[in-house]
């Protein structure tokens, strides 16, 4: 039985220890520790090499008592956005929240303490499981990091669970869109502000051009676009030669990403030629899409828990990129799951403390439907 005091005492742990995006050094090693106290192999993968993070993933394996039972995973990622150094977690009216200067860190703190209590429950009431799979990646704030430097031999389960969305226990994410991104180097030509600004060509005003006739925020119910940074600098009293601008592009559907992505592209093609200047944009996939059927057996398993803890399940389609698109696009067919935390990546952000053990008893319920499902 999952134990309410223990959880919300180990989370609140969990988020004094600072991780802030590519400083996982701390929490690497209290997790590495606390995963070993309890019995589990679990180990250090060498991708920090890769990532230039200060830690890399951890993978970690509980062997099974349940012979036939498919092998699963559960995923859920220790850092955290900013600002995440210095959190002071408190609870007021039923909710864990921060002092207010900084974010709490529920995302995803609340799932990493939802697997370390579900751990302890499956080893103290001595319950039925397959073998199963951990991985608690690094970097997953910094454009999935971790999980895209991670080597696909260490991926051994059948499906996976990625405990790592916001709102109520029982939401699965079965769909997540697609992300480019989209890098204008914009050139123009200096000349003096004062004495003859008609002979320069500014860059800052062919960025703007081209970011006004370009699509912009909700393009439609499944594509989305963004302007991040814009960075031109130049005395007041020159034009300015050069601009760089920075953009995403979403999508859970290829041809409006491929067309989203052209169109910010040429729109920033034809501003600098109408405007005598260049425009130098290079596009790069972040990370694929990927789309489960409600019937796909790891959408199936986690329907049943859902009923089993006596929560309505929900099937929607997720806006932002996690683990699970990578694991998706290694063959490991992954939804996400929420565990109750609210306005993430804010420092109004907070978690239900019913929902977070409402968590540690959906992974729970997943373990033992799992062990039912054959090979």
């Amino acid at each position: 039985m999952v134990n309410e005091k223990r959880i919300v005492e180990e989370f609140m742990e969990l988020v004094q220890i600072d991780s802030e995006t590519k400083f996982e050094g701390k929490i690497v090693k209290v997790l590495l520790e606390k995963l070993k106290d309890l019995g589990l192999e679990a180990f250090e993968d060498e991708t920090a090499a890769i990532t230039k993070h200060e830690a890399g993933n951890i993978i970690a394996f509980m062997k099974g008592n349940v012979e036939g039972a498919d092998m699963i995973m559960f995923n859920a990622h220790m850092d955290t956005v900013t600002p995440g150094v210095g959190i002071k977690p408190g609870i007021k009216d039923g909710y864990i929240v921060s002092d207010g200067t900084t974010i709490l860190a529920g995302d995803d703190k609340a799932g990493i303490a939802s697997l370390l209590e579900a751990i302890r429950v499956l080893k103290e009431d001595s319950l039925q499981h397959g073998d199963i799979q951990f991985i608690i990646t690094a970097g997953e704030e910094s454009g999935l990091a971790g999980a895209k430097a991670l080597d696909s031999k260490h991926l051994k389960a059948k499906y996976g669970f990625s405990i790592d969305t916001g709102g109520k226990v029982g939401l699965i994410i079965t769909q997540a869109p697609a992300r480019y991104s989209v890098t204008a180097d914009i050139h123009g030509k200096s000349a003096h502000a004062g004495v003859a600004p008609e002979t320069g060509i500014s860059a800052i005003m062919i960025a703007a051009k081209a970011i006004a006739n370009m699509p912009h925020g909700r393009v439609d119910s499944e594509t989305t676009a963004n302007i991040g940074v814009i960075e031109g600098k130049s005395p007041l009293n020159v034009v300015c030669d050069h601009v760089r601008v920075e953009a995403e592009a979403r999508s859970s559907d290829s041809g409006k990403l491929q067309a989203v992505t052209k169109a910010m592209t040429d729109a920033f093609v034809n501003a600098a030629e109408e405007m005598g200047g260049k425009a130098e944009v290079r596009t790069e996939i972040f990370y694929n899409g990927f789309q489960l059927a409600e019937d796909a057996p790891v959408v199936d398993i986690a329907k049943r828990a859902a009923v089993k803890i006596g929560r309505p399940y929900k099937i929607a389609s997720g806006g932002g990129g996690s683990d699970g698109n990578i694991f998706n696009g290694r063959g490991v067919p992954t939804i996400v799951l929420a565990c109750g935390y609210e306005a993430c990546h804010t420092k109004n952000e907070r978690l239900s403390i019913d929902e977070l053990v409402k968590s540690a008893e959906m992974v729970l319920a997943i373990v033992s439907e799992a062990a039912k499902t054959p090979r």
